[in-house]
């Protein structure tokens, strides 16, 4: 195991699959005692199974804060304290917006702009005292909307705003603010998508390209954590070499 992060306490949100489970195993790797926090208990069970390192599986469902702040609590019971905070729970509910069912829109601001706040509230407090890392993970989309992803665009340009502000709110108390942006990565986020239109151009657009892997992800976070105390890596775009638009 690589001790790069000895002595670290992380919480990754979303850690059931995709982007989430890969970077609870890259800290866990590293040597973090990991809190993988997820709404589906039976994979996090898995994944804390093959985790190299101790790592706490936390039912967590982003969008309730009790839910949020209870899974901060049983972090810092569990384990004394929290360095890293890793906000990757999403959901893209792609489509037109004329005729919209917009009650997914009201799940994707949610989960992907309030659930990621309600992580910061919940978890700066313990942050601040350890002079930590905040990841918030966005998109090209946060940078860049197009046709048919209009909201989910919307809500990663809010985290995106969001952590600029914070950013300048906690810098000069040592806590650090990282917005990493993927491009087109190979996870389940383009199959919680309804509208079948909108599926096919997805899986369409995967084939189209190398697309980047949820371990690609993964290595830029634990770049960006493992940087000397001095060094603030704010943000990070990531793209296949593939991919053209966004």
């Amino acid at each position: 195991m690589n001790s790069t992060l000895e002595g670290k306490v992380a919480l990754v949100t979303g850690a059931s699959s995709g982007i989430g489970e890969a970077t609870a195993l890259a800290l866990s790797a590293a040597g973090a005692r990991v809190a993988a926090g997820a709404r589906r208990a039976d994979r996090l069970k898995h994944l804390a199974e093959r985790a190299p390192g101790d790592m706490l599986a936390v039912e967590l469902d982003v969008s309730d804060q009790e839910s949020v702040r209870a899974a901060v609590s049983r972090t810092v019971e569990r384990f004394g304290a929290l360095d890293i905070l890793v906000n990757n729970a999403g959901v893209m509910l792609n489509g037109p917006i004329a005729d919209a069912d917009t009650t997914e829109w009201t799940r994707m601001v949610g989960t992907n702009l309030l659930g990621s706040m309600f992580t910061v509230h919940a978890a700066l407090p313990y942050l601040l005292a350890r002079k930590g890392v905040i990841v918030q993970v966005s998109s090209t989309s946060g940078r860049t909307a197009s046709a048919f992803s209009g909201v989910y665009a919307a809500t990663k340009s809010g985290v995106n705003a969001f952590s600029e502000a914070l950013r300048q709110e906690v810098t000069a108390q040592g806590v650090r603010v990282v917005v990493v942006e993927p491009g087109f990565t190979a996870t389940e986020l383009t199959g919680h998508i309804t509208d079948p239109g909108m599926r096919a151009a997805a899986k369409e657009m995967a084939a189209s390209m190398r697309t980047l892997e949820p371990r690609d992800i993964a290595a830029a976070v634990l770049y960006a954590v493992t940087q000397p105390e001095h060094v603030a890596v704010n943000e990070l775009l990531i793209r296949p070499t593939d991919q053209t638009r966004a």
